[in-house]
């Protein structure tokens, strides 16, 4: 059994893909998404035309429903903080919301499940996988 943490690039692929992304996370895996991924979803569902908010807000809703939202609290925030630091001394920048999930990942002691797992790479304590 893994401990995963599904990022949003995983999410949005999933609510648009016909494939199967099953084979990324197995029956038995402790699968979670960071509370950021859920606002960037939130995002797409309202900025959604007409035709499309009603099926991406069902998807949202599930996943809700179905996944562990892991909020950001104080073990969150300083594994923020950790990696913050870590960062500027790398001198490479990061997405803010790319490094929220990579502290909650970080926090939890999860994997990172991602289409691009090189956003996560040389984070101190974080793991990430590509499922690509």
């Amino acid at each position: 059994m893994s401990r995963l943490l599904l990022d949003t690039t995983f999410l949005v692929d999933a609510e648009r893909s016909d494939h199967d992304l099953d084979v990324a996370v197995d029956d038995d895996d402790d699968v979670a998404v960071a509370a950021i991924s859920i606002a960037e979803l939130r995002v797409g569902v309202l900025l959604a035309d007409d035709r499309r908010r009603p099926s991406r807000a069902a998807y949202l809703d599930d996943l809700v429903s179905t996944l562990t939202v892991v909020p950001y609290d104080l073990a969150v925030a300083e594994a923020h903080a950790e990696l913050l630091v870590a960062i500027r001394v790398q001198g490479r920048p990061r997405g803010a919301h790319d490094l929220i999930i990579a502290a909650t990942a970080k926090a939890t002691g999860r994997t990172v499940v991602s289409a691009d797992a090189a956003t996560f790479a040389d984070l101190p304590g974080v793991a990430a996988r590509s499922y690509r």
